[in-house]
């Protein structure tokens, strides 16, 4: 028995190859899976532009949102049985989910939406643990009032089309959404933003809707692009959260004054350094099923490709890197 997989090429790393690798053996919290699809996310485009340019030695499997079912269990996993549906958004220092087989460890998976197939399934985790951490463990919106207010900064990408429900659900801020294009902007209203602007001028849009300040804001692309905007439309003692890094330095003067707070929300720290609470990640995407199976949430997959294949791949990452994506894109195996 072998696993398949798709891996960037270590004789040229702009390309991918077809490899055969053994079948992993679980480690004490692992769970060996059957992947059944995949997400491609821009982590999976940016981790592939640093290997281009640094180079590889050994192929590299990316992809990390995935679906399957439990092959193996290590022998400290006591929620999960070989057959369960899982899904989730892996640990970036391990290998990936572009991959017939994964090792994924137990504490950062979920147990699958009963009401939603693999595709849909797979374009969940990544952007459900990113957007509820941003949220509810950065900036702590479910502790305001109905008078606060909340700018989601690209409203109809993947994080966004669920930042926006999670937010409907678990607080009370009225919440607005940046848009650009008229599908955008309805798709960011159907998931239940209150109001949708332009991201091209902010304060402009903002103003228009007789908003001076917004007291919490939530940077899901460009930070450098959006800073200057953002640092003149956050209200004083305000919270922004970025899950985007800055290429250039951040003037943080510009936030000095109105003593407002900077928060990083990075999805894989707590796998990346083993935190003490790294299972909590799969207590989020346990809610965030129910959430699902209740109607409560949808799936942002938009666009499902079919077969683990170098083509696949390639055309996924294509899709992600034209950086027009609303929703998804998922390979299913």
């Amino acid at each position: 028995m072998t696993v398949k997989a798709v891996a960037v090429n270590p004789q040229s790393p702009a390309e991918f190859i077809e490899i055969a690798l053994p079948v992993p053996q679980p480690g004490e919290y692992d769970l060996l899976v059957e992947v059944k699809a995949a997400s491609v996310n821009p982590v999976d485009t940016k981790v592939h532009a640093g290997l281009r340019k640094n180079g590889l030695q050994e192929p590299r499997i990316l992809g990390w949102d995935a679906s399957g079912v439990v092959i193996a269990t290590g022998e400290k996993v006591t929620n999960f049985a070989p057959g369960d549906e899982v899904y989730y958004a892996g640990d970036i220092t391990r290998s990936g989910s572009n991959a017939s087989q994964q090792l994924i460890d137990s504490r950062i998976v979920g147990h699958k939406p009963a009401t939603l197939g693999w595709a849909e399934s797979a374009a969940i985790p990544l952007t459900a643990l990113t957007a509820w951490e941003g949220l509810f463990e950065r900036l702590n919106i479910q502790q305001a009032g109905a008078d606060k207010t909340l700018l989601i900064i690209g409203g109809a990408g993947g994080v966004g089309s669920l930042a926006i429900p999670f937010a409907k659900l678990h607080s009370n801020v009225k919440i607005i959404a940046t848009a650009s294009r008229p599908d955008s902007a309805q798709w960011c209203l159907d998931r239940g933003a209150s109001l949708v602007v332009n991201y091209h001028d902010l304060p402009g849009e903002l103003a228009k809707n007789g908003l001076k300040y917004v007291d919490y804001i939530f940077i899901l692309n460009d930070t450098d692009g959006h800073w200057d905007a953002v640092c003149q439309v956050i209200a004083p003692q305000g919270h922004i959260c970025s899950i985007v890094e800055n290429a250039h330095p951040l003037d943080q003067n510009l936030l000095k004054s109105k003593s407002a707070a900077l928060h990083w929300e990075f999805m894989y720290t707590r796998s990346m350094y083993q935190t003490a609470d790294m299972a909590r990640q799969g207590e989020i995407l346990n809610e965030v099923a129910k959430l699902v199976d209740a109607g409560k949430v949808r799936s942002a997959l938009s666009d499902t490709l079919h077969g683990l294949s170098v083509s696949t791949l390639t055309q996924a990452h294509k899709q992600v890197l034209e950086g027009h994506m609303r929703g998804k894109v998922v390979i299913e195996y």
